[in-house]
C-alpha cells in the first residue's frame, strides 16, 4: 500500500472510533502526561491506539512519532516516519466543540520538507483533507486550492493561545486592520480550511507549534497552492524532533503576504 492509502484508512478508522466519544465525560479522563508534554485524555489514547494497531496489523515499515506515545519503532528497516497527532484540538474534542481532527503525515527523512503524504480528517464531519507531494490537495474526492481571488470578507486566522504580552503587542496591527480574525483551536484543521480557501492567511508566531501539530496540514496547504514561511520569511522547514517548536505564516498569495508582513514589520 502507498503511504497515502495507509494514512487515509488509519484516519477513517479513528473517525469511526471517536465520533461517539467526543463531548462525553469519558473522553476527558486523565491518562497522564504524553510525550508532547500535554495531559493525555482518553479520546487521545483511543485515537492513537487505533492508528498504531492498524499500522501493526498491516506491518507498515515505519517509525511513528506520536503526540502522546512518543517514538515507536514498528520496523528495523523503516521506510520513513509517520507523524501523528491522532487528536488535534483535544480541548474541543473533550468539551464537544465540533472542531477537532486527526492529523497524519508520512515523511521519508527527518525533515518537515520530506513529507510526501498528509491526511487531516475533520472528526466532527468526517471530511477528509489529503495530499500527496506533487499531486495536489483534496477534500474527499474534490480537488481544492487556496483562495486566489480578492475575498468578499478577508478571514485572518491568528493563534494567540498562551501568547506572551510582547507578542500580543507585536501582532496587534493584525487585529486593528481586520474585522474578521479567527482562532478555532486545531491548527491542522485550520490549515486544511486555509487550503480549501476558507481562510486567507493563518499566522502563528508563538514558537509553540510542534511538528506533530502541523505536519499533514503543511503539505496539504502547500499542495493547494499556499505559501508557508517561517518567522524570518523563509520557506518553513525543520527537523521532526519533539523539542522543535515552530512559528509560521501561511498566505494564499503574495499580495496578502506582503500586507501581513508589512503590518508585522517582518
Amino acid at each position: 500500500m502507498q503511504p497515502i492509502q495507509v494514512l487515509r484508512e488509519a484516519s477513517r478508522l479513528v473517525y469511526e472510533n471517536v465520533k461517539n466519544l467526543a463531548g462525553t465525560k469519558a473522553a476527558g479522563k486523565d491518562h497522564g502526561t504524553g510525550a508532547g508534554g500535554d495531559i493525555s485524555r482518553k479520546i487521545d489514547i483511543v485515537a492513537e491506539k487505533t492508528v498504531l494497531d492498524y499500522l501493526k496489523k498491516i506491518k507498515f515499515d515505519c517509525v511513528v512519532l506520536g503526540e502522546e506515545c512518543g517514538r515507536v519503532e514498528l520496523s528495523k528497516k523503516p521506510e520513513g516516519f509517520v507523524i501523528m497527532d491522532a487528536i488535534d484540538g483535544s480541548a474541543n474534542a473533550v468539551r464537544g466543540l465540533p472542531f477537532f481532527c486527526c492529523s497524519l503525515a508520512f515523511a521519508t527523512e527527518d525533515r518537515l520538507s520530506s513529507i510526501t503524504a498528509g491526511v487531516v480528517t475533520d472528526l466532527s464531519s468526517g471530511d477528509m483533507y489529503w495530499a500527496t507531494k506533487g499531486k495536489g490537495a483534496y477534500c474527499n474526492k474534490k480537488k481544492i486550492q487556496v483562495h486566489k481571488e480578492r475575498p468578499v470578507y478577508k478571514i485572518v486566522g491568528v493563534n494567540v493561545s498562551g501568547a506572551k504580552p510582547q507578542l500580543v503587542k507585536r501582532i496587534q496591527p493584525l487585529f486593528e486592520n481586520s474585522n474578521h480574525t479567527r482562532h478555532l483551536g486545531a491548527n491542522a484543521l485550520e490549515l486544511a480550511f486555509f487550503a480549501r480557501g476558507l481562510i486567507d492567511v493563518y499566522v502563528d508566531l508563538r514558537e509553540k507549534i510542534r511538528v506533530t501539530d502541523m505536519a499533514a496540514g503543511y503539505l496539504i496547504a502547500k499542495e493547494a497552492g499556499g505559501i508557508i514561511l517561517d518567522q524570518k520569511m523563509k520557506p518553513l522547514d525543520s527537523n521532526l524532533a519533539y523539542e522543535t517548536r515552530l512559528s509560521f505564516i501561511a498566505a494564499a498569495n503574495n499580495e496578502i503576504l506582503r500586507e501581513i508582513s508589512k503590518q508585522l514589520k517582518l
